[in-house]
């Protein structure tokens, strides 16, 4: 069997002018988003401070443009080192030695030699859950499979699904995802603390904490104060949390077909990848929706499959609704994995 490849170039092409692009983004929204809340101190904020105080306010709020510059690199540069480990905790992937898992271990530095990227290391995921993701970089990544993959897959189908992982640690694009989610993580964090914040001061009032009567000015300043102060940063959290994780999805569903094509070279058995996408899309429907949403979240854009091709009823996935999906329609990256076969691409 022969593979046409002389697509490949022209849609690596596309994929790195797209993970430039994001990656624009991706410099650009922190300043937005740090600019936006500088926009609403000066207004609506002197406003308040003004009312609050009963008397004018002359000055204004001010970022220093390269603190700001050296903050928000300085944060790219954390989550660059440390988001992978991070990745890893947040579902409690394990990274296992060649002496507790000897073919994995095996099967992988043979594929990397082949894809011609340095061997990453390898993480176990104790779930039921059929699946797979890379994190890190190209020199220094790591692969993880679940065990409920591991005992899903056939030999050739699991070298493919490797293989596609490995496609993106060779594409670069794995980093940029783990990059691409301190935005969102950030704005996620600072809209729940707004939340409880207004929820805890509600509270006290409700308890009685507000002091009677005695200072009846001083409490409606508070409250009005509080009140604006966190729906403004809960609004202004949100529209960037949108914003970031739109662009974080789109990135994820055009790699998705990148490193498909990528593990069809390495491999050179594309119907093995079409293989395993079927059986794992089979396996989804047992397993449990708990387990499924526990690994909702930043993670989910990161998996060869995506969690959210089935049926939850009334429960569904956050972002199934909300956003677009974070993975091509399976059924079609198994078409096109078919048509590489057939030496039709």
């Amino acid at each position: 069997m022969s593979l046409r490849t002389d697509a490949a170039p022209s849609a690596d092409r596309e994929l790195r002018v797209r993970m430039g692009v994001t990656l624009l983004f991706l410099v650009v929204l922190p300043f937005a988003f740090v600019y936006t809340f500088l926009l609403l101190a000066n207004t609506v904020g002197i406003a308040l401070l003004e009312w609050a105080t009963e008397r004018p306010y002359h000055g204004e709020f001010y970022v220093d443009p390269v603190v700001l510059t050296v903050v928000v690199l300085g944060g790219f540069v954390v989550q660059y080192r440390y988001g992978p480990t991070a990745v890893l905790g947040s579902v409690d992937a394990r990274r296992v030695t060649a002496e507790e898992y000897p073919d994995l271990h095996a099967t992988v530095t043979r594929l990397a030699a082949q894809a011609g990227v340095p061997e990453p290391e390898v993480a176990v995921l104790e779930a039921d859950l059929p699946n797979a993701f890379a994190v890190g970089t190209a020199d220094d990544g790591t692969v993880v499979v679940s065990t409920g993959l591991l005992d899903s897959l056939e030999d050739r189908e699991l070298e493919a699904v490797l293989a596609h992982e490995l496609a993106h640690l060779g594409n670069r694009d794995a980093s940029l995802m783990t990059v691409a989610w301190l935005l969102p993580t950030i704005t996620y964090y600072l809209a729940v603390v707004a939340f409880w914040v207004l929820y805890g001061f509600y509270r006290l009032l409700g308890a009685g904490a507000g002091g009677g009567s005695r200072d009846g000015r001083g409490l409606a300043v508070a409250a009005v104060v509080i009140t604006v102060t966190t729906v403004l940063t809960m609004a202004v959290s949100a529209m960037f949390w949108v914003a970031s994780v739109l662009l974080y999805r789109l990135l994820s569903r055009h790699r998705e077909y990148a490193a498909d094509r990528g593990a069809a070279a390495i491999t050179g058995d594309p119907a093995a990848l079409a293989s395993a996408l079927e059986r794992i899309d089979g396996r989804m429907p047992e397993i449990p929706d708990e387990d499924l949403r526990r690994y909702d979240g930043g993670v989910e854009a990161l998996y060869l499959a995506p969690l959210e091709a089935r049926a939850f009823g009334s429960k569904e996935l956050i972002s199934t609704d909300i956003f677009p999906d974070s993975h091509p329609p399976t059924d079609e990256r198994i078409d096109r994995l078919r048509e590489l076969e057939r030496g039709g691409v």
